[in-house]
């Protein structure tokens, strides 16, 4: 008898088995398992070994899983069922190649098996297999081409390979099946007839575009889809007039998009300022209350004219009171000229506000309520704080205070105030003023905790979140369950900067996973996306699933890790009790007694939170156990536990390093960083043809960038340094380097360096760094370098200095403890908020700040102004 036939009792037994299984009745799937396999004759039935350990994963059983369904395998391999079951085996753990493997072995033995064929192409979509998918969704086509779904899956294979023509003819071979009457709107018609016109203009069909929705129109639900199409394509067509009469009447519809009027201007063409400028104003004849109308033209405008409408738009937000004002003109601030303008106007306003309670003594005689003037102080304090003339900006802002203490927006901005001064802390103080004044504001309660990390105050920032995450559990697992990755990639970088590398690394492996769950949780919508017909919603998603690691959460994680790999690798961590035994030996009585008792507390300390992560861990398997009884649902295996002790003592951090850099380099290879960091990694790997590459990459996207400065003569140190390098590969890294040096040394390319970007901090500290690392006998004159703070410097700010300042300390120039005390002293008379630069505080000193955080010193403030 065949292994895989079975007589009709145990046949209608394994059909039931089957239907519990889609049903997730897994326990009496189990029991119908048993029921034909102590049958001796079928013992060692293959299809039904092999779903009873479908069953058990699906039950959290992976082990025993594994063993029942290798075991069905192995008695019958020329089942389609036991591969097939195998193969959701390896896909509920991720394992998506080895899935496909056993799909297409399925189908040698049953290969128009539908089901098969469509888990196949799940798969097959889910990692990008285009060619693949193509050809399942063909085979899918043929079996059941009366199926929507078979022919929508196969135009969006051709889409996405960009063969647009027969994307398109398949798209228009379906539509013309659906029985949709011309008067009739229906929802997935409609978007069926979107997704062909997005296909239409991906092909740069613009003609066939525009009229296919011109045709269409009228049976489309997204009217207003349907009008930016038409504006867009008629714009591209060079039918400008057209395009204005679609752009006017878009402003109509909403007079507050900037993207119309961009779209308006180009289809007018004006050639003059006064030709721009009367555009809007004829459109403000039909719109008098548009707020765009009146802020769009600020950015073209120039002289007088700009002078007028600035002072009109400014004056009536004031005395509305509008706090996003700045923002809305913050983009005017790149042009000298229009700041020099708003701060003579908003400085008048100001000095007569404050004494005549008018906005000028020459204009209306109307006076102005109180509030106008707390706004132009809210507005100046912001506006000195973007001209880095802080100590003015607090002088205003702490006026506003004074006069209306209960408005949030005042300490909001004080703290940002400080943020750029370079005090974290007083930042996070004044962040918390702001919170304790309205406890349920979610976003100034984010703010806070997120001032707190950048102060290092890690447990304050923990507690402050505590408000708004689940009771029951700490915050820090809630915000993780949530996927909160603001508040992950910033507490890395606290704990980074507190030296505490196990859990910043414990952080970013969080990111890491949290991005690969976003990757996994498309596979949802593959079959849900065709179904509901939402086509351009599901190619979009496909798109941005590409390039999800692009994105600014993980290159903030992934940047960390690799640098905190570096360190490791450069200093690895050594075991703190073998070292506290050898330092023991050197100790007087008395400070041994004081170091046995640290150790104590210390092993207490660890012992309970040892005994806390237990209990936790035990009460979450209860939980888990708990629901898995109750809903019998499918769950996956538990993951490995991120124990920030581990992760800090890894034995090859270089290889985790590259774990994170690898997504960087094929996503974000336009960032020098990725370059510069990837070099890094090679350099300690010793791979000289991969730090050529990344030198090349990265000297390809910015040229006279001061890391990329210190890499090359690393690099060209290094190789000539090489005495035991291949010939071949030692003539292409000379020929290559040749091409960037040119027929200059180390010294003369250093010195060019210096020549060339003698007005930036950040430029010179690089020059004079490689002065010192190639020859550390001049120390003085690099030195002399690195340390200048003339005002000619661009890029002197609190940020540059400090960096130049670490690097003084961290021994970048060897040791020089006074050079070190006369720059921090000459940055403390530069930044004197700055934190970084202040001298030692004492114990009577500590006080100070918070006893005279609300007033300036006046002589400060008249050295500034």
């Amino acid at each position: 008898m065949p292994s895989n036939h079975l007589p009709p009792k145990e046949s209608n037994l394994f059909k039931r088995i089957l239907k519990c299984y889609e049903q997730k009745q897994y326990k009496n799937g189990l029991k119908f398992c048993k029921m034909i396999l102590t049958n001796p004759k079928f013992a060692e039935h293959g299809e039904t070994l092999a779903m009873k350990g479908l069953t058990l994963n699906c039950l959290g059983k992976k082990e025993e899983a594994y063993e029942f369904v290798r075991r069905g395998l192995r008695n019958d391999l020329k089942s389609h069922v036991c591969w097939h079951v195998y193969g959701l085996l390896q896909r509920s753990d991720k394992k998506y190649d080895e899935a496909i493997k056993c799909y297409r072995n399925a189908l040698k033995l049953d290969k128009d098996n539908l089901q098969i064929l469509r888990d196949l192409s799940l798969l097959q979509i889910q990692m990008r297999d285009l060619e693949g998918y193509r050809e399942t969704r063909y085979q899918l086509l043929q079996l059941r081409p009366t199926q929507r779904a078979s022919w929508i899956g196969y135009a969006i294979a051709y889409h996405l390979l960009k063969d647009y023509d027969t994307a398109l003819r398949l798209l228009e071979e379906f539509r013309k099946t659906q029985q949709v009457p011309p008067n009739k709107i229906d929802y997935e018609y409609s978007e069926l007839l979107l997704y062909q016109n997005t296909v239409m203009r991906e092909a740069n069909l613009f003609e066939e575009s525009l009229k296919h929705i011109e045709t269409y129109e009228k049976q489309i639900c997204d009217q207003l889809m349907v009008e930016e199409i038409k504006g867009d394509m008629l714009l591209k067509l060079g039918k400008l007039t057209e395009a204005a009469g679609v752009y006017r009447h878009l402003i109509d519809r909403n007079t507050e998009n900037w993207s119309y009027y961009a779209g308006l201007e180009k289809s007018l063409r004006p050639r003059t300022m006064e030709k721009r400028l009367q555009i809007y104003e004829d459109v403000g004849i039909r719109h008098p209350k548009a707020i765009s109308l009146k802020r769009l033209p600020l950015s073209f405008l120039t002289g007088e004219i700009f002078r007028d409408r600035i002072d009109k738009y400014l004056r009536t937000n004031f005395s509305k009171g509008c706090p996003p004002l700045f923002t809305t003109l913050k983009s005017l601030y790149n042009d000298p000229g229009k700041v020099s303008v708003i701060h003579e106007l908003v400085t008048g306003y100001e000095a007569s506000l404050r004494t005549r309670g008018l906005f000028s003594p020459n204009g209306s005689t109307e006076r102005e309520p109180p509030t106008t003037l707390l706004w132009v102080q809210y507005f100046l304090a912001q506006h000195f704080d973007r001209m880095d003339r802080k100590v003015a900006a607090l002088e205003y802002i702490n006026a506003a205070i004074e006069s209306t203490p209960t408005l949030i927006e005042l300490f909001y901005v004080k703290a940002k105030i400080y943020k750029h001064a370079g005090n974290l802390r007083e930042a996070a103080r004044w962040m918390d003023e702001a919170q304790s004044l309205d406890t349920a504001d979610r976003f100034i309660n984010s703010k806070c905790a997120k001032y707190m990390l950048r102060a290092g105050m890690v447990k304050e920032a923990e507690d402050m979140c505590s408000k708004f995450t689940r009771e029951g559990t700490s915050s820090m697992e809630n915000l993780n369950e949530m996927q909160c990755m603001w508040f992950q990639t910033e507490c890395a970088a606290a704990y980074r900067n507190l030296g505490k590398y196990g859990d910043a690394l414990k952080k970013c492996h969080e990111i890491e996973r949290h991005f690969f769950e976003i990757t996994d949780d498309q596979f949802d919508f593959h079959t849900y996306c065709m179904r509901k017909m939402t086509l351009r919603a599901y190619v979009d998603l496909l798109k941005l699933e590409d390039v999800l690691r692009r994105h600014s959460f993980y290159f903030k994680a992934a940047r960390c890790a690799i640098e905190i790999y570096l360190k490791l690798h450069d200093n690895p961590l050594t075991d703190e009790s073998k070292q506290q035994e050898v330092n023991a030996e050197n100790l007087s009585a008395k400070e041994l007694k004081k170091l046995l008792s640290k150790q104590r507390r210390a092993q207490k300390k660890a012992k309970l939170e040892e005994e806390r992560r237990h209990a936790e861990k035990e009460r979450q398997q209860k939980n888990q156990k708990k629901r898995r009884d109750e809903d019998e649902e499918e769950i996956s295996g538990p993951k490995e536990e991120l124990l920030p002790e581990k992760l800090e003592k890894v034995e090859n951090p270089l290889e985790e390093a590259i774990k994170f850099l690898t997504p960087l380099k094929n996503l974000v290879a336009d960032c020098i960083d990725t370059h510069l960091l990837a070099f890094e990694i090679y350099l300690r790997k010793g791979k000289f043809l991969l730090m050529l590459q990344s030198v090349k990459r990265a000297f390809a996207l910015q040229p006279d960038h001061p890391w990329l400065h210190e890499c090359l003569i690393r690099f060209s140190k290094s190789v000539s340094d090489q005495s035991n390098l291949n010939e071949v590969v030692y003539k292409v890294l000379s020929s290559e380097m040749m091409k960037i040096f040119g027929n200059h040394n180390y010294d003369t390319f250093n010195d060019g360096f210096l020549k060339d970007n003698s007005n930036s901090v950040e430029r010179l500290l690089s020059g004079a760094r490689m002065m010192y690392f190639l020859d550390n006998s001049r120390q003085e004159k690099a030195l002399t370098i690195a340390t200048r703070l003339g005002d000619e410097l661009l890029d002197r700010n609190v940020k540059s200095c400090t960096k130049v300042l670490e690097t003084l300390l961290d021994g970048g120039f060897g040791s020089c403890p006074l050079q070190v005390e006369e720059y921090r002293k000459a940055c403390h008379r530069l930044f004197p908020l700055a934190t970084a630069f202040t001298p030692p505080v004492t114990e009577d000193d500590k006080g100070f700040a918070s006893r005279n955080n609300s007033t300036i010193n006046h002589d400060m403030l008249a050295n500034e102004i």
